[in-house]
This record gives C-alpha cells, sequence and structure tokens, in this order.
C-alpha cells in the first residue's frame, strides 16, 4: 500500500480578504500548501510553506478540515490545514513554484479556486 503523502498550508486572511498562490506548473489557483519534511511537525511545515511561497511569516488560528485527495503522481495525499494571520511581509519574489499572489474576498475567492476541495476551507 502506498503511504498517505502528509502536507500542510495555510488559510491566510488579512482585513476580510484570503491569501491565494498561482503555481505555473498546474496552472491552477490554491492556498500556500506543501509536503512536511520528515522531522517537522505538521504545524511548523504549515507556517514554513506559507513562508516560502508566499514571503509572509504568520501566526497559526484555528485548524481547519483537513482535506484528502490523491496528487498528480497518484499517490494519496492529506493535507492539514490552519487559518493563519500575516504577522511580517518579507516580500514575494515570484519563482517556478508560486508566480503571483492574490488577496480576495472571500466571493472571488471561492470564484478563482480551481479545486472544490479548497472551496470548503472558505464556505
Amino acid at each position: 500500500m502506498t503511504e498517505t503523502v502528509r502536507a500542510a498550508g495555510g488559510v491566510v486572511e488579512r482585513g476580510g480578504a484570503l491569501l491565494l498562490v498561482h503555481r505555473p506548473r498546474y496552472d491552477d489557483w490554491t492556498f500556500p500548501k506543501g509536503k512536511a519534511e520528515e522531522d517537522e511537525t505538521d504545524e511548523e511545515c504549515a507556517l514554513r510553506e506559507v513562508r516560502e511561497e508566499t514571503g509572509l511569516r504568520c501566526a497559526l488560528e484555528d485548524e481547519l478540515p483537513a482535506t484528502q485527495y490523491v496528487d498528480s503522481r497518484g499517490r494519496p495525499k492529506r493535507v492539514r490545514w490552519w487559518r493563519m494571520r500575516a504577522l511580517s511581509d518579507d516580500g514575494f519574489t515570484p519563482n517556478e513554484e508560486v508566480d503571483e499572489l492574490r488577496w480576495l474576498d472571500r466571493d472571488d475567492a471561492v470564484a478563482l479556486l480551481t479545486y472544490a476541495r479548497d472551496r470548503v476551507l472558505v464556505l
């Protein structure tokens, strides 16, 4: 049996707006997230991935429902999510992984999100 990929991410809020990232590899809009390293907790992974993908240093708030799906390699993947509050901004630099950020109100975020599994995090 294939081991489930462990990942974590954040739904970052600022003044009622939500932060979405565009990933050129998949041409999708989603929330910042990524795979956990072997020696880190899911909470550490979520904070690291948000910082790496957006330049934002955040604080965890409440945990949101986890999502589960099959990734692009056919492996089961489970993502733990936290609502996050930005503490500081080190600046975003577009890169191969994330080339654009958008702060959107809830309705616009729901409309832009590529995956239904992400929309449930907003509703």
